[in-house]
């Protein structure tokens, strides 16, 4: 047993793990579209995402609260903010979401995650 006067060498590395650091976590969202010429405003992209939430998970899943940061039309790229607790649920819904309407086909690319 050591004294409390004592003081314990230093290794030089020192382990120090985060959980949950952050409440949120972000992700980047590429659109890929049949049709080129189809346009998404920022709300269609939530509405489409909050049904593909709901269809996946049900009303539970539609009531996981995301956020549109920032969404180009022109690139169809959008940056998205999530819950921590949300974030394998919005994965798993922009992976697998595949349809828009009845006529043109929507893919989600999740690009980045941090």
């Amino acid at each position: 047993m050591k004294a409390v006067d004592e003081q314990e060498e230093s290794s030089g590395y020192r382990r120090v793990v985060l959980k949950n650091a952050s409440p949120y976590h972000y992700m980047k969202v590429h659109l890929v579209l049949e049709d080129e010429s189809t346009r998404l405003s920022a709300v269609e992209l939530k509405h489409f995402i909050i049904t593909g939430l709901k269809n996946l998970h049900g009303e539970v899943g539609a009531a996981l609260n995301f956020d549109v940061l920032k969404y180009d039309e022109d690139a169809l790229t959008a940056f998205l903010r999530v819950y921590s607790s949300g974030l394998v649920k919005l994965i798993f819904c922009v992976s697998f979401l595949q349809w828009f309407g009845e006529a043109d086909f929507l893919c989600f690319l999740p690009s980045e995650v941090w």
